[in-house]
């Protein structure tokens, strides 16, 4: 088990939003400001980090392929990108986007973003220690590892070094467990 990965918190609380709560969050961020739910649909659907999210650009995002390519910030002074699939109503409407803006997408600092994030997932009733963007990582990863995606695949567009930081997401327990558990029977 990697130790600076964890899905819950000492006293036993959930680090990452469950599966109602993602959609929860995505359905009030469709009713958010332009800049806002696009920023949290990028982040809900690449699971990239809220830093990586403020550093993409209009060239970051392959419409016709439909990825992003997220430069990975923890890789202590390599430059490395990862190219992350998106689902094609998001790749649309940064398409849309796209047309009015040519410069950072998202013109804000961490702090004001964070903030924006959490007042999406306030306005969805998410509260708690996973009510963060990095909440919004780890559901992404525990939603993909229920999604069957491939813990390999999964690594990579997470940009971990290394398979157990991954595999952390396939210990989930609760309803996403149970969901996983529900394909066997």
């Amino acid at each position: 088990m990697d130790g600076g990965l964890q899905l819950y918190a000492p006293d036993g609380r959930r680090l990452y939003l469950n599966g109602s709560e993602r959609n929860s969050f995505l359905e009030t961020a469709r009713r958010s400001p332009e800049r806002t739910r696009l920023l949290c649909e990028v982040m809900a659907y690449s699971g990239c980090r809220i830093s990586e999210a403020l550093s993409l650009s209009v060239q970051s995002f392959q419409v016709q392929t439909g990825v992003v390519s997220v430069r990975s910030l923890k890789k202590r002074g390599k430059i490395v990108f990862r190219e992350i699939p998106l689902p094609p109503s998001v790749v649309e409407e940064l398409h849309d986007f796209f047309e009015n803006h040519t410069a950072r997408l998202w013109p804000m600092s961490r702090q004001t973003a964070w903030r924006h994030l959490k007042h999406v997932m306030g306005v969805a009733g998410i509260d708690g220690p996973q009510a963060n963007p990095k909440g919004l990582r780890h559901a992404f990863g525990i939603h993909a590892i229920a999604s069957n995606v491939p813990l390999h695949m999964l690594q990579r567009w997470l940009g971990h070094a290394d398979m157990k930081t991954t595999a952390i997401y396939a210990q989930a327990v609760g309803p996403e467990e149970r969901q996983i558990a529900a394909r066997m029977w």
